[in-house]
């Protein structure tokens, strides 16, 4: 794959949709279209491990000690749905 960016021609862009190769996701950083973003609080996280698992995108990372860290912005969506399933309030979401 070669980086996308404002100078490439639209002759070498690939058609939106397509899937040429399978798990191919973290090859596009998408995170850059949301609207609203997720904010951690990471004083008000209890570590319960809720919202990692209704991430669509895979966008909480787990370290090595199964702590959450704070969102991979590169392809969160800002779809809300780790700040709706926090019962701590751990996660806010705010405009772009």
């Amino acid at each position: 794959m070669t980086d996308i960016n404002s100078k490439t021609p639209a002759s070498k862009l690939t058609i939106g949709g397509n899937i040429y190769n399978a798990g191919n996701a973290r090859d596009f950083k998408t995170g850059d279209w949301r609207s609203a973003k997720p904010v951690f609080i990471e004083e008000k996280c209890k570590q319960c491990g809720l919202c990692f698992p209704v991430c669509p995108d895979d966008s909480i990372p787990v370290n090595k000690d199964q702590k959450r860290e704070d969102f991979n912005y590169d392809f969160c969506k800002g779809c809300g749905v780790c700040a709706k399933v926090c019962p701590f309030g751990a996660i806010e979401m705010k405009s772009n």
